[in-house]
């Protein structure tokens, strides 16, 4: 029975029960209660785990995680399936998962085997199986006798099926804080920067105008498909040879499929080297069809070897797919090129499955790791299941046995053929200096795998943040991977015709009892209706699974981490944000995904902005210094193993859990970042201390050197005035200098004895200046002054015939006159005889 949202009836509490009875399993200990008002009461509107713009579309109480066993409600909004514990009201991680993110769902009945003791204990147990993109399967189990798994099925099939295109969360939520940037303007700077011209910004002004049309020596970008008249599936902007006109580049679109002619992905930025990507020639059924645009397209990729005179550079043109599949193409009008036609070329084949063959090979791998994991879907250990296997001992032949069923599902060997693929291009390209070709079909599924790992090997900048966004956006993104259809979203094109990505189907077999028993069976009931995937596959989640084997070759040589390739791809098949939307950059124009939703980088960046490189998005051991260069992995080491961060976290939970070594490792990376903080700012303490006593010292130092300069000046002063002394008391004078430094110069004896004191002037650095005592005293009229025949008081002259004032002011003349010539010369003590 199903509870709306609002509704006061709600089911009480669901009990296990503390016995095991025996003969039966998990399922039947549960003791099913009655409805009970009071015990469901608070209302789930305001969760906390609730997204922006998220709300619960449809409540759902009284459900059994199988998985868990554990009771709670099933919550439905309009992003994901919400599961909540009875006793906690936690989020089990397990049992929620996007709308998106779900593959398909069938709904089960488990009819248990009725006897006379038991009869009315084993009504048939109805279960919803979910199977999920991200390696995870699900079963609800929902009380008997009730309508409430109808009632969920018909809900999550409304929600998963939206009628019109604003309806699905990424557009309901908005760009918020998470706005999207340009992605054009971000190609284009991708571009600059192969081109060499990284100091150049692309802006919006540039796009409208079509200025960005850009060349170095040998390689241009193009407007020519700026309205996607040339290829629908392409960027804006092709990045293609300087010797090709856009005339020839028309015509050469057209021996292509899909009109996807060859065009430039990466350059050599020393070797001039490129890889360069296509769809598949139209050779037809004979395979003698030709284009001479298309080959001289192609031969225009093998410019000169520097420092080789008339030397021509090797071209590599790698088909992904097998021989077979090429030849078998040509009854469509495709196939492979015949090195004849193209010069200096030599023709390869990887022999990659395609998009179908990876579908089966995911299920099956999905379906084994179910079975054997840890925990499955069924709620029991797959030792349990199997025969009571132990690692201490048991059956270790039927565990060999099963770990052989990981390789018959062939999804790691479909990893090594793309691993060693991608491994002869690199080399071709940093060994050889030769150019590569690379299709495959289309030219948008194993052609964008190839490409886009070579890159991640041959260019460093693509093992960082920035380089691996700029990585997806371009060879992913920009290049027309078609999204919508390989990961199974739903169509968001300008049409507003909707293809469910959702599945309802009965034809799978359980893989095993849904709960443990000793007798009953599993029947399926029929679905209410089909719809056909044969255009999902996992082309891209088998693209980050390389990506992450490299990782583990090269631990050192990436910025991010494995936890990091995780969260992106949650945020990818979520659904949550809207730059995956579609399968074009031309739909995605059409529908203004750029300003209508959010953008996952932004988030992801948003996330590591908190903590730094201590984030778990980033590796602590990355050393850039070390491999500034390409990495070319030997052939020993392509043996790919299971990728355990996002394989093995919902059927081995403890599995993929960092190991002791990395979670100390990134606590010591922590520490020591601290710590690195701590002596930076002691450094600059020490600094600020030395600079300090530096400038203490210098100090000191002038003041010493003031000190010594004021005693000299003092005992040169001294010197000078016990000359001047005698040189006056040589006139008759007697001078008596005070402690003060008062001087008093007396004349005469007597009652004609008269005195006079001689003002004392210091210069600026503290020595007195004896002539300008000397000045100050001529200045006074020192004749009158010392003039015995002056009557005091009157200021005239006794004899003023006897021309005595004339006398006296000559011989002061003369003194003033010889002082100055005196002063001019060096007074040493050895001058003067000691009296």
């Amino acid at each position: 029975m199903t509870a709306p949202l609002n509704s006061p009836r709600r089911l009480r509490s669901l009990r296990y029960s503390s016995e095991k009875m025996e003969g039966t399993g998990s399922w039947d200990v549960i003791e099913w209660s009655k409805l009970d008002p009071a015990s469901w009461s608070s209302s789930f509107s305001n969760l906390d785990c609730l997204l922006e713009s998220e709300r619960i579309t449809f409540e759902c109480c009284g459900v059994i995680l199988v998985n868990t066993h554990e009771a709670g409600t099933l919550l439905l909004t309009n992003f994901r399936i919400l599961f909540l514990t009875e006793a906690t009201r936690k989020l089990v991680p397990l049992g929620t998962i996007p709308l998106v993110a779900i593959e398909k769902f069938s709904k089960m009945v488990l009819k248990g085997q009725s006897n006379r003791h038991h009869s009315d204990k084993n009504p048939p147990k109805r279960l919803l199986q979910v199977t999920g993109k991200d390696m995870r399967i699900i079963v609800y189990g929902f009380r008997p006798g009730t309508k409430q798994r109808r009632a969920v099925v018909d809900a999550i099939l409304k929600c998963s099926n939206p009628e019109r295109v604003w309806d699905l969360y990424a557009f309901s939520c908005g760009p918020s804080k998470f706005g999207n940037k340009n992605p054009k303007e971000r190609l284009l700077n991708e571009y600059f920067r192969l081109l060499g011209k990284s100091s150049l910004k692309a802006s919006k002004n540039m796009i409208e105008d079509g200025s960005f049309t850009l060349s170095n020596d040998y390689w241009r970008i193009t407007n020519l498909n700026s309205n996607y008249d040339l290829c629908q599936t392409y960027p804006f902007a092709l990045m293609v040879p300087k010797s090709i006109s856009d005339e020839e580049l028309i015509q050469a679109s057209t021996f292509r499929a899909k009109c996807r002619l060859p065009v430039i992905s990466w350059c050599h930025p020393g070797s001039g080297a490129v890889i360069a990507r296509s769809s598949q020639p139209l050779v037809g059924l004979m395979m003698n069809m030709r284009s001479n645009f298309d080959e001289k397209l192609v031969a225009s990729f093998c410019i000169q070897l520097a420092g080789h005179e008339g030397a021509q550079r090797k071209l590599y043109i790698a088909d992904a797919r097998p021989r077979k599949n090429a030849l078998a193409n040509g009854a469509m009008g495709g196939g492979s090129e015949s090195s004849s036609n193209y010069l200096q070329s030599e023709i390869v084949f990887f022999g990659i499955d395609n998009i179908h063959a990876m579908r089966e090979s995911f299920s099956r791998l999905r379906d084994y790791l179910d079975m054997h994991g840890t925990t499955s879907s069924d709620g029991t250990s797959s030792f349990l299941r199997h025969g009571g296997w132990t690692w201490s001992g048991g059956n270790l032949s039927s565990m060999s046995a099963s770990v052989s069923l990981l390789g018959e599902s062939g999804w790691l060997s479909h990893i090594q053929s793309i691993l060693a693929g991608v491994a002869w291009i690199a080399a071709r390209v940093a060994m050889e200096s030769a150019s590569v070709l690379v299709h495959c079909s289309d030219g948008w599924d194993r052609t964008t795998q190839l490409v886009s790992l070579a890159c991640l090997l041959l260019d460093p900048y693509y093992r960082t943040f920035a380089g691996f966004q700029a990585l997806v956006e371009k060879d992913w993104l920009a290049f027309g991977h078609p999204f919508s259809d390989r990961i199974g979203m739903t169509n968001v094109c300008g049409s507003g015709n909707f293809e469910s990505p959702i599945q309802t189907s009965s034809a799978r077999s359980y893989p095993s009892s849904p709960v443990p028993q000793t007798s009953g069976s599993a029947a399926a009931q029929p679905s209410s209706s089909s719809h056909g995937l044969n255009n999902y596959s996992p082309i891209f989640l088998q693209w980050v699974d390389c990506v992450s084997q490299l990782m583990r070759m090269y631990p050192c040589a990436f910025e991010f981490s494995p936890t990091f390739l995780v969260d992106f791809m949650d945020c990818l098949l979520s659904c949550r944000f809207g730059n995956f939307l579609c399968n074009s950059e031309k739909e995605r124009q059409e529908c203004g995904i750029s300003e209508a939703c959010g953008c996952l980088w932004a988030y992801l960046t948003d996330l590591r902005s908190c903590s730094g490189t201590s984030h778990a998005h980033c590796n602590p051991i990355y050393d850039p210094s070390r491999y500034d260069g390409p990495l070319l992995p030997p052939a020993a080491a392509l043996a790919p193993t299971l990728w355990p961060q996002f394989h093995l976290r919902w059927a081995c939970p403890v599995e993929p859990i960092a190991a002791e070594t990395e979670v100390q490792c990134r606590a010591m990376t922590v520490k020591c970042s601290e710590m690195k903080k701590e002596k930076e700012e002691a450094e600059r303490k020490v600094d600020a201390l030395s600079s300090t006593v530096e400038s203490l010292r210098e100090e000191l130092l002038n003041e010493r050197n003031k000190s010594l300069a004021a005693r000299e000046s003092a005992k040169r002063a001294i010197e000078e005035r016990a000359v001047i002394s005698r040189v006056v008391q040589s006139l008759g004078c007697k001078v008596n200098v005070a402690k003060n430094g008062e001087c008093t110069v007396e004349v005469g004896d007597g009652p004609q004895k008269c005195s006079h004191s001689i003002p004392t002037k210091q210069s600026e650095d503290s020595k007195t200046d004896v002539s300008e005592s000397l000045s100050s005293v001529s200045e006074q009229k020192v004749c009158e002054a010392l003039c015995p025949l002056l009557a005091r008081g009157e200021g005239t002259c006794r004899w003023p015939d006897a021309g005595c004032c004339a006398q006296i002011g000559s011989q002061l003349v003369g003194l003033k006159a010889n002082f100055e010539a005196f002063d001019k010369l060096s007074i040493y003590d050895s001058y003067f005889t000691a009296e």
